[in-house]
């Protein structure tokens, strides 16, 4: 399955753990897949796997005691449940926001370590290619 990877220019560490996405299937008629239809995918992944920490975080666990003892070591004890409630995430308004900011030049997506440039321009994924977000980083006074 090909890996979904988060870097920003200036950083060591990544914006987040790499994870895997299945190949998606190829639309019928409609030529191949597009760099849209791959951001629409991913993103629509996110929501659901954030919808699914929020609904696991909201379950009541318990800890064991070794648990309790490293959590007392960095200073906080916590059982996973948030003050802040359920975030609504509006799916559609959450792709138009990473379309949106693809266009305006956040971000840019490489495939392969090829940079994909358009959003309507086909891409084609293998069982084991890389696509890498590469976050880019504003300058003051530009």
């Amino acid at each position: 399955m090909p890996v979904v990877s988060g870097r920003a220019l200036g950083r060591r560490k990544p914006l987040f753990t790499d994870w895997s996405i299945p190949v998606p299937p190829q639309p019928r008629g409609e030529g191949g897949l597009t760099l849209r239809r791959l951001i629409e995918r991913i993103v629509v992944e996110q929501v659901t796997a954030f919808r699914q920490r929020q609904a696991d975080d909201q379950m009541l666990r318990a800890l064991t005691s070794r648990q309790i003892d490293e959590s007392a070591e960095r200073g906080k004890i916590t059982m996973g449940q948030s003050d802040v409630g359920v975030q609504e995430v509006d799916e559609d308004s959450a792709i138009g926001a990473a379309w949106q900011a693809f266009e305006d030049g956040l971000y840019l997506v490489m495939i392969d370590e090829v940079e994909q440039k358009q959003l309507d321009g086909e891409v084609r994924l293998s069982d084991d290619s890389r696509i890498t977000f590469l976050r880019l980083t504003l300058l003051a006074g530009g």
